[in-house]
């Protein structure tokens, strides 16, 4: 049975004034009090922290805004190989986000925190870290979150923040990298996998996967090459950092024992 979290205290669905707090945590499996009543969030929350700090696990929680096809690859690999980690929740800034039912399905704590309700994005950033820091994370990873996101925010997180980007970096940042990967007549495309800093998709790489530029690809041919790549390096990013491995020395991040940090489609 899952249970569906009712709206943080103090908002009602019929009340403009409140729609800043009214946002729907979901996804928790099994978890209700007599008589079918949920339970509530906060309490949750603190159950979930309370017990990753007793058994020594660590939690990630992951913000997206669609599909979040890299952090159902991330879950699916840490179920394949038995991560000692807890994905604390999932957050998307806007509500029809897809990756949202997969992690509902999945029994992981889903929010929608639509960005349209906030003045500015110093507002929806500071209500962003809020909910983030009810999970009190060891790691906060960007799955596709379509977000520039403010410094304050960058420097709350420093060293735990990591971003998948779809380009081999520092070639093509921003958007539309396989457009532009096509236009430039690259023979080889890829992912980055990095640390965030306060430039956009900068920040010391800890990995990359490289793809070949076929002649006659279209953007769309090339993005799903480069996809199947992010499937792969992203959980491998993830998996080092919780077990301890990068070290950041200068740009660049070195993993310990030395392992290659590049990666080469087949």
């Amino acid at each position: 049975m899952r249970a569906h979290l009712p709206s943080m205290p103090g908002a009602r669905r019929d009340d403009p004034d409140a729609r800043h707090q009214n946002y729907r945590w979901s996804g928790h499996k099994g978890v209700r009090h007599e008589g079918g009543q949920s339970l509530g969030i906060r309490s949750l929350v603190a159950f979930r922290v309370a017990l990753n700090y007793i058994v020594g696990m660590h939690s990630i929680v992951t913000l997206i805004s669609g599909r979040g096809s890299n952090f159902e690859a991330i879950v699916k690999t840490a179920q394949k190989e038995n991560w000692a980690v807890q994905f604390s929740g999932v957050i998307a800034n806007r509500p029809e986000a897809k990756g949202l039912d997969f992690a509902r399905s999945e029994g992981i704590p889903a929010l929608a925190l639509d960005h349209k309700a906030y003045p500015d994005r110093a507002a929806f950033d500071q209500a962003l870290m809020q909910q983030i820091d009810l999970l009190k994370p060891d790691l906060v990873v960007l799955a596709g979150f379509m977000r520039i996101l403010t410094p304050e925010f960058i420097r709350h997180y420093a060293g735990k923040l990591i971003n998948i980007h779809p380009s081999l970096l520092p070639s093509f940042p921003g958007l539309h990298t396989h457009e532009r990967a096509l236009e430039a007549g690259v023979e080889t495309h890829g992912a980055s996998v990095h640390f965030v800093s306060e430039g956009v998709d900068e920040g010391p790489i800890i990995c990359q996967a490289t793809v070949p530029v076929l002649p006659g690809d279209s953007a769309a041919q090339l993005a799903a090459r480069v996809l199947q790549m992010e499937h792969q390096i992203y959980p491998r990013a993830v998996k080092w950092y919780l077990d301890g491995r990068l070290r950041i020395e200068g740009n660049q991040v070195k993993v310990y024992p030395p392992e290659s940090q590049l990666f080469a489609h087949e």
